[in-house]
């Protein structure tokens, strides 16, 4: 937990204060609350939204002010939410705040997420991966065509791991273009489109239009309905490699929620070449991992960052085949099995018996 004493800065200084711990700590949220007697202060540390004081209303009115200003939200209206953004130099790099308000009984509350180009722009190595899974992923995107699909939870990684993917095939004679929703982080090399459905710019649309600009590969940032559902598996079976995220608990889950927005089989068995889900686990400081403390699993000090815990569904002809019958998702889990498959919580107790983290923080994120 940092050492400032956040109750005793002014508005100004408080915001200032908080955006540079924040991006020395690698966090991703920051969240004002207004309460009864006072604004909650919190952060999400590696996952974990942690508090670290309250601070009074007359402190918070400045700083509200101050990020309205930033973000350039208007100052006067209180009782709709309001989204913006703004960045701010740290340690020379620049780091982009997303800012949502939301109006509470207690008043506005602000929720900052920063994006960090150091956090969320790294090598696929440096992921966390199982060194076969990145072997793996690497010859995926190396494919001329078809869909892979990364799923999991908002936070859990899904946008980071799919910069890495794209990084990996920069440069190599492939026109790569994203669409996404909103752009988080900028890759030199690529075309990255930003959505506006407020002009009709959805992601149906814009990759109805992405694909007159003769690509190869194509980043949609989430598959949402069942148009863009389609529309990507059509570009996938006809030259392009397509990669887009879905919000599914596990790998095999992507293929019934596909199904389920009314995807046709025919097209999407054949089209798919892999689904990876994926969770954040804490891992172990170097001195709980190597032992020389007694260290309490519970106990927040005992982690210094994150890794990825992965479960890549590969798709072979078997299940293709699967795919086209509608089989049900604990069908194809078994067959793929059978064809080396691993779960989530068995990649998290090798995770484990690598003294990378802890068995309870891996029942944490995989229930």
């Amino acid at each position: 937990m940092p050492q400032i004493d956040f109750t005793k800065l002014d508005g100004e200084h408080l915001l200032t204060a908080l955006q540079e711990e924040a991006a020395l700590q690698h966090v991703s949220d920051l969240h004002l609350s207004p309460q009864k007697d006072g604004v909650r202060l919190e952060w999400r540390l590696h996952g974990i939204l942690l508090t670290l004081a309250m601070v009074p209303n007359t402190v918070y009115v400045d700083l509200l002010r101050r990020v309205k200003f930033l973000s350039k939200l208007k100052l006067n209206i209180t009782n709709i939410p309001q989204d913006g953004q703004y960045t701010f130099a740290s340690q020379n790099r620049m780091i982009n705040v997303r800012v949502a308000t939301l109006p509470s009984r207690f008043g506005e509350a602000i929720t900052l997420r920063l994006l960090d180009p150091e956090h969320g722009i790294r090598p696929l190595q440096e992921i966390g991966f199982p060194e076969s899974i990145v072997k793996t992923l690497k010859e995926l995107v190396e494919v001329p065509n078809g869909l892979i699909l990364v799923t999991g939870p908002t936070g859990s990684g899904k946008t980071t791991t799919l910069y890495a993917l794209l990084n990996t095939i920069i440069g190599k004679e492939r026109n790569i273009i994203t669409l996404e929703d909103p752009v988080e982080y900028e890759l030199p090399g690529i075309i990255q489109s930003q959505i506006d459905t407020d002009h009709d710019f959805t992601f149906a649309s814009g990759l109805r239009s992405i694909l007159r600009h003769d690509p190869d590969v194509i980043l949609v940032g989430e598959i949402r309905d069942l148009e863009t559902a389609q529309t990507a598996i059509n570009a996938a079976l006809t030259g392009h490699l397509v990669l887009s995220t879905l919000h599914t608990n596990s790998a095999v889950e992507a293929i019934p929620r596909l199904l389920s927005m009314g995807v046709s089989p025919y097209t999407f068995a054949p089209a798919l070449r892999a689904v990876l889900a994926q969770r954040l686990v804490r891992t172990l400081t170097p001195e709980c991992k190597s032992g020389s403390k007694a260290c309490d699993p519970g106990a927040h000090s005992t982690y210094g960052g994150q890794m990825a815990l992965p479960e890549l569904l590969m798709v072979t002809p078997a299940i293709e085949q699967l795919v086209l019958n509608l089989s049900d998702a604990s069908v194809i889990e078994t067959q793929a099995k059978k064809e080396g498959f691993k779960t989530m919580k068995e990649w998290g107790e090798e995770a484990v018996k690598g003294k990378k983290t802890t068995r309870e923080e891996v029942a944490r994120v995989t229930g």
